[in-house]
């Protein structure tokens, strides 16, 4: 059964090009993705990503039930602040990637991929033995990211929040468009600035309309889940099921960063010993030499045509004008600047390992 949010109706009225994406029907493109994707790269855009997942972790021991499940040090959140990480499973690969964010210092705000709202929450809820009251409220929240070096300013008349000196990975509660308690945060996955506004189902619809109101001057657009896929790959940023997921190596994935050994959490001992160990294959970015088009699942190859990997995401990038590519390389060709040969229709095309972001 597939899931409506509360303004599909509203986006096929847009002209919009639906899809099915992770059990939602969901707006793909409007007016094409070049033209989406130059919209929010220099100006401003909207998202409707109202899919994805939101839970409230409330009580005195929210926080050890975090540090458990999650690979980052949650203790170093304070109020407003914005925590990015993932919940390793129990055999060394990625449950989900997610954020945390801190309301205060019993209550937690959890958002996830939409693909993994249940196998998230059952997952939690295994480690719960902490007496935390959990709640999830996916169903109930819209969630709408306007992105673009433009958003401050389009979106500053509409709240008295000061989203100019907002800073990256924080967050606030305030009114929004005429509708109290909104949280509006800056995380951003497009890479172009922007922020995220979480709203109840019933208040969307107003609050959608006022931000297009706001930003008519701007030129604002509505933006599909194609043009998030082509920004987010310039910037190299994972996409879960795609680069990262239940199999792969959050290590080899490169995000040791947001690995923290200084606490104990579900796996963190093995996690622990292969970073000792060293890893044998690496998440790297790739830009095409030769002309091809790099999709999901294809093998990447050395020059006289052994397997050393596979792509994971791929695209022809509307701002580089070339294709680009993310995928996991025997660890010797992982260096910056290593040639690598794509096989596309059983040929292999040249492309050169480049540490992203490919968009500055």
């Amino acid at each position: 059964m597939i899931k409506n949010t509360a303004l599909t109706d509203l986006h096929i009225g847009l002209g919009a090009k639906m899809v099915p994406f992770a059990g939602f029907n969901m707006p793909v493109q409007y007016s094409g993705i070049n033209d989406e994707h130059e919209t929010v790269r220099t100006g401003v855009g909207v998202f409707d990503v109202s899919h994805m997942g939101e839970f409230i972790l409330k009580g005195e021991k929210a926080l050890d039930l975090i540090q458990k499940i999650s690979s980052n040090d949650a203790s170093k959140l304070y109020d407003g602040k914005v925590q990015y990480a993932y919940i390793p499973n129990e055999t060394g690969g990625i449950v989900d990637d997610f954020l945390t964010y801190r309301i205060d210092a019993q209550t937690y705000f959890l958002v996830v991929n939409a693909s993994n709202i249940e196998k998230d929450w059952n997952w939690i809820s295994k480690y719960n033995t902490y007496g935390v009251e959990m709640k999830d409220i996916s169903d109930k929240t819209s969630l709408f990211a306007v992105q673009g070096p433009k958003a401050a300013e389009a979106l500053q008349s509409l709240t008295n929040i000061e989203l100019a000196a907002m800073e990256y990975y924080t967050f606030q509660k305030g009114v929004f468009a005429g509708v109290d308690n909104v949280l509006v945060s800056a995380t951003g996955y497009t890479g172009a600035g922007g922020f995220e506004i979480y709203v109840a189902n019933e208040d969307a619809r107003k609050v959608w309309d006022a931000i297009f109101e706001a930003g008519a001057p701007f030129g604002i657009k509505p933006i599909g889940l194609g043009a998030r896929d082509t920004l987010r790959l310039e910037m190299g940023f994972c996409l879960y099921g795609n680069d990262i997921d239940d199999n792969t190596s959050p290590l080899a994935a490169g995000l040791g960063w947001v690995t923290k050994f200084t606490k104990d959490f579900v796996n963190s001992d093995h996690l622990k010993a292969e970073k000792e160990r060293g890893v044998s294959q690496k998440l790297v970015g790739f830009e095409m030499v030769d002309r091809g088009i790099p999709r999901h699942d294809y093998e990447i190859v050395d020059a006289t045509g052994n397997k050393i990997g596979r792509v994971t995401s791929g695209t022809q990038s509307p701002t580089l004008k070339k294709s680009i590519g993310l995928g996991y390389v025997d660890s010797a060709f992982a260096k910056d600047g290593s040639e690598i040969f794509i096989s596309i229709r059983n040929q292999p095309v040249k492309a050169v390992v480049k540490k992203p972001p490919f968009v500055k």
